[in-house]
């Protein structure tokens, strides 16, 4: 259950801090780190969900 969750945390993060750059912002900026974070939180809760639904936690 762990290594699911920290799994999509990472893949969550990722995409992110990537999303600005699609709209032609920069990797470190402010809102890159925020929506990091934001997909983070969304992976955690996500990799928990699937997790739960697998039966592992």
């Amino acid at each position: 259950m762990k290594l699911l969750i920290m799994i999509f945390m990472v893949i969550g993060s990722s995409i992110g801090s990537y999303l600005p750059v699609l709209w032609g912002g920069n990797v470190f900026s402010m809102l890159s780190i925020f929506l990091g974070a934001a997909g983070g939180f969304a992976g955690i809760w996500a990799g928990y969900k699937l997790a739960v639904q697998l039966g592992l936690g």
